[in-house]
């Protein structure tokens, strides 16, 4: 008998036609069975929203043998559930998200929507991992990210992944340079300065351009930001349970005495 392809689960949040998820399916095609929900347009710092206020309508662009592809109104996590509970007849054996126009390492996963949807298969119980390169040019080169985001889904659907546990995976841009490599790492220190450009309606109203500066302080040697400015892709392992554990005993002590 012959053994079905995988099938996998394809999202983003920077839309159905972003070049960087036009990348990703057409590496995905090459190893399995796809099925694609995107938002119909950007919806990048979305984090892990949902709609709940107004109806989600997914609309059919390919029904072809072994690639099914959505767009719908909704954000990246509404893409996954719409998948899952409506969409797809059977389970995936993996989720990949992205590939994200520019970095989701160090604190800009928090506000990640290609994280997100990782996180919400990964909730599910489906091995799930997010692509971002770092260039946030819709003109990005995904040429020498594919070997290895294809290299890493195979791995993926060959070992799993631990229970609980999805994968954030940041490329570098290296500038004709090869890729050194893979590192394990954790996420570094950062954050946005934001800045809010004040401007006014041609009726007088105040109205606000948000803008802003990301600082990163990713210096040690275990971190994100440290394997990607040394032209190392960065693998993060992430868990959707945010406890402090390491705090719980302490503040059985100081809180509850």
């Amino acid at each position: 008998m012959t053994k079905k392809k995988p099938l996998i689960l394809i999202t983003n949040d920077d839309g159905i036609d972003a070049p960087g998820i036009r990348a990703l399916i057409d590496a995905m095609r090459s190893i399995g069975r796809i099925v694609v929900v995107a938002p119909d347009q950007g919806r990048s710092g979305q984090a892990h929203a949902i709609t709940v206020n107004s109806p989600l309508r997914p609309k059919l662009l390919i029904n072809s043998h072994d690639h099914l592809e959505y767009s719908t109104n909704g954000t990246p996590v509404d893409c996954v559930k719409l998948a899952l509970k409506i969409i797809m007849t059977e389970k995936p054996d993996i989720l990949v998200s992205g590939i994200n126009h520019g970095t989701n390492a160090s604190i800009n996963i928090v506000y990640s929507g290609t994280m997100a949807a990782t996180i919400e298969g990964s909730m599910e119980g489906i091995p799930s991992v997010g692509f971002s390169l770092c260039d946030f040019s819709m003109e990005a080169d995904f040429g020498p990210s594919i070997p290895w985001i294809t290299k890493l889904v195979r791995a993926i659907l060959n070992d799993g992944l631990p229970k609980g546990i999805c994968l954030n995976v940041n490329i570098p841009v290296t500038n004709d340079e090869p890729i050194k490599g893979m590192k394990i790492t954790r996420q570094g220190e950062g954050n946005w300065a934001e800045e809010f450009d004040h401007r006014i309606d041609p009726r007088g109203r105040d109205y606000y351009w948000m803008t802003g500066k990301y600082n990163g302080n990713g210096h040690d040697s275990d971190t994100d930001e440290w394997a990607l400015d040394r032209g190392y892709i960065s693998i993060q392992p992430v868990t959707f349970d945010l406890t402090a554990h390491h705090l719980l005993s302490t503040l059985e002590k100081q809180l509850t005495r």
